[in-house]
């Protein structure tokens, strides 16, 4: 219950810029498709998927930290920590810079160009030029037809983003020293304190489910033709 909450506010605001960035680049690069600002992120994204999270975070500590000495380059509250209070939020919000970067980076990369496909795919659709033969604006035919045609799968992608995001504060925890479940699940690995292992396990266990039945959800209201109900 401690540090719950604390993982939660490092994913959730990655998993909240991630979506924003990814969408926005995602959808505007679809429309341009062989062009060199398209091929451009298409090699940023692909360097994105395969950087990894742990080298990331160190990079980003020496240069934006020890180097440049913008950022804090670990723990959750300078020393002594603020009182409570504003001094001791922003205090807070300038620690998780950092390691919410990190976790945007290694993430957004993958789900911009998986938006950028999903989405060319379905502007090829027959029903998208049909559309386009009637003289719809281009903004119409894109919010209507071609998002929310795609909208399900750019659901899906995401979700497993959270996934990916959730698994991956482990390693982000502990690079940056935030005192979050991925943190508490390092220490208890490096004692060995099996109680913690398998509770932690548990609850990282229980958010993928939860996730990935957000998606499923999401998934039915999106597409009707996806519907469950009795005979």
């Amino acid at each position: 219950l401690e540090r719950l909450p604390r993982t939660l506010l490092l994913v959730t605001t990655a998993f909240i810029v991630t979506a924003i960035v990814g969408l926005w680049i995602g959808i505007n690069i679809a429309t341009k498709a062989g062009s060199t600002t398209d091929r451009m992120v298409a090699t940023i994204s692909a360097i994105s998927f395969a950087l990894p999270t742990w080298w990331v975070g160190i990079i980003l500590i020496l240069f934006l930290s020890i180097n440049l000495h913008i950022f804090p380059s670990g723990g959750m509250y300078s020393i002594p920590p603020p009182e409570a209070g504003l001094e001791r939020f922003l205090d807070l919000l300038k620690h998780s810079i950092l390691p919410v970067l990190t976790l945007v980076l290694v993430s957004v990369g993958p789900y911009i160009y998986s938006v950028r496909t999903m989405t060319l795919n379905i502007a090829q659709e027959d029903f998208v030029s049909v559309a386009r033969a009637k003289g719809l604006p281009n903004n119409l035919i894109m919010r209507r037809h071609i998002l929310r045609a795609a909208a399900p799968p750019i659901v899906t992608s995401l979700t497993l983003s959270l996934i990916g995001s959730l698994g991956g504060s482990i390693l982000v925890e502990t690079v940056f020293n935030w005192q979050g479940m991925g943190r508490l699940y390092f220490e208890a690995i490096s004692v060995m304190d099996l109680p913690v292992i398998i509770g932690s396990t548990y609850v990282l266990t229980v958010l993928f489910l939860i996730s990935i039945f957000i998606a499923d959800l999401l998934y039915g209201y999106f597409d009707p033709r996806v519907r469950t109900g009795h005979e």
